[in-house]
């Protein structure tokens, strides 16, 4: 069962080491009430920094036109295709969109972070949109992430024991990356079913796939580059920062994200 983490105590803790946390929902709240998923894909879709793969069993040429329309094809229609759509820079909607984000959700949890003793390089949301029977690619990120279900249903895997899978140094080069998981032990797998309203948090640099449950799913990410707390990475971050040490040169090429969602 996975580890429900109700108090900054807990949190302090047990952040740095996987498996992967629910947290509860007292630490990680928000009054902000987002909009609809269909909304917000309708706006989302049609910015330029928007990124999205359309999948199904279709003929390619089909997925391809698909591809072509996806900004401007009626949104009923686009609801209909199987599809991922990743954003990285929600801060172009805060005056739109996602009005009262930033106040409402990021400077709070911010403060809350920093007073438990945290500091960061970054910190930033992510959002992900998909359609039913639609999966992630399995891969790991530089960042820990609070993943925040809004609407819709999605499975979040990974597994108990990372590194019986993926060590720290492959994780760094992105050795993990691929349209689908290795094949594995089912009892080695940590699968947490998140709700509307759930929160988990996933360890920097463990590998991980999300499949989509119900018909639309929205999340949002809080995505934290360089986290420490009292002056202590986790260990996988650790490996990271080493990487860095003996490759300077790419320690600022590479965002703290893996963009290939």
């Amino acid at each position: 069962m996975t580890t429900l983490v109700t108090t900054a105590g807990e949190f302090t803790e047990r952040w740095r080491t996987p498996p992967n946390l629910r947290v509860g929902g007292s630490l990680a709240g928000t009054g902000y009430d987002f909009p609809p998923a269909p909304d917000v894909l309708d706006v989302i879709r049609r910015d330029e920094e928007v990124r999205f793969t359309i999948l199904g069993d279709e003929d390619w040429s089909v997925r391809m036109d698909r591809t072509a329309a996806f900004r401007t094809a009626p949104l009923e229609e686009v609801l209909s295709w199987s599809f991922r759509l990743v954003h990285f820079d929600l801060s172009r909607f805060y005056d739109g969109l996602l009005g009262g984000f930033q106040q409402h959700v990021m400077v709070p949890w911010r403060t809350q972070m920093s007073g438990w003793g945290f500091t960061w390089q970054r910190c930033a949301p992510i959002l992900f949109l998909s359609t039913a029977g639609v999966s992630s690619t399995y891969h790991n990120d530089n960042s820990h992430g609070l993943v925040w279900q809004i609407e819709g249903t999605k499975t979040f895997h990974s597994y108990n024991d990372p590194d019986k899978h993926l060590s720290a140094d492959a994780a760094v080069v992105s050795e993990t990356t691929g349209e689908e998981p290795p094949e594995h032990d089912p009892a080695d797998r940590q699968s947490v079913r998140m709700d509307p309203g759930d929160r988990l948090w996933s360890h920097a640099l463990t590998p991980h796939w999300v499949t989509t449950e119900s018909p639309v799913a929205m999340s949002v990410t809080l995505a934290h580059g360089g986290l420490c707390h009292q002056g202590r990475f986790s260990d996988r971050e650790l490996a990271l920062r080493a990487y860095w040490d003996r490759h300077p040169e790419e320690a600022w090429k590479l965002d703290l994200r893996n963009v290939r969602y």
